[in-house]
């Protein structure tokens, strides 16, 4: 018989967020989701006793904490986080002001760890737990237009790999998962911050990116109800994955990346491996 998990989602009021506290509702599961605001709204659309939906700001760390502990006073501990706060930033790396990078990185990074701080003297106290951090291809390879937001994503995919080593002791995981263009408000506006600046000379690059994130809004190949699915899959899995990418287009991109990193390797592999101390060599 299936054990009934405790959750910790974040970012439960709408997309990966909604579907995957749904998702561990449907599987009889317990569920803290955190919003930003009114939570009373999501309590009552989903209206199931195993519930429980508190406001959280992710880049509030006593907040975090505080959550972390309402948490377990409420379901008696915290099987599997999901880090899923956070949003895009559609911009050229040159474009976005100071302003607009720190704010996402105060969200899809510095908020995170808040909360994984908040969590883990829980998890560590039970000897077991599992931490999903939502990254997402732009964390596996750089795309024009998403560059600045993709540099926090591959700060999560570090943080993740570094996690999964030091947790693994402690019986806790740590799951990366990277997914590609899936169909939720990702690119509405409510989800997607553009930068204010544009710069005519990205006109060819990013500005053909901005067009096309207009045009595929809501027509993305992934459904955000399988990434559900395998989300609740790995959280099942006795030995789960260090990183989780889904969809197609992730692995192509992620293919063509690591082909054109190899030809890198094979064609400057004299100089690469020619860089250490003579004694060394000998």
């Amino acid at each position: 018989m299936k054990k009934q998990k405790v959750w910790l989602v974040t970012g439960a009021s709408r997309g990966f967020g909604l579907e995957i506290v749904k998702a561990a509702l449907d599987a009889g599961d317990k569920v803290v989701a955190t919003v930003r605001s009114n939570p009373e709204k999501l309590q009552a659309q989903l209206n199931n006793e195993n519930l429980f939906v508190t406001v959280l700001d992710v880049t509030n760390e006593p907040q975090a904490k505080e959550v972390a502990n309402l948490s377990t006073e409420k379901f008696g501990r915290i099987d599997v986080l999901v880090n899923n706060a956070g949003f895009g930033l559609l911009s050229a790396v040159e474009e976005a002001s100071n302003t607009e990078v720190k704010a996402n990185y105060e969200a899809n990074v510095f908020g995170l760890l808040n909360v994984t701080r908040g969590v883990l003297p829980f998890m560590r106290k039970e000897r077991k737990g599992h931490i999903i951090n939502l990254s997402s291809v732009g964390g596996l390879t750089g795309i024009i237009g998403w560059g600045l937001y993709g540099s926090t994503k591959f700060a999560v995919e570090g943080i993740t790999e570094a996690l999964s080593k030091e947790l693994a002791p402690l019986g806790i995981y740590a799951t990366a998962v990277e997914p590609g263009f899936f169909r939720t408000d990702f690119l509405d506006q409510s989800s997607l911050t553009r930068s204010a600046n544009s710069i005519e000379d990205y006109a060819e690059t990013v500005g053909d990116m901005r067009s096309y994130a207009t045009q595929v809004n809501q027509k993305q190949p992934g459904s955000a109800e399988k990434l559900a699915q395998a989300i609740l899959k790995i959280a099942d899995a006795e030995k789960p994955p260090v990183h989780l990418p889904l969809g197609k287009d992730t692995l192509q991109l992620f293919k063509e990346k690591m082909d054109k990193f190899n030809a890198d390797i094979e064609a400057w592999h004299e100089v690469i491996t020619g860089t250490d101390h003579d004694d060394v060599v000998a």
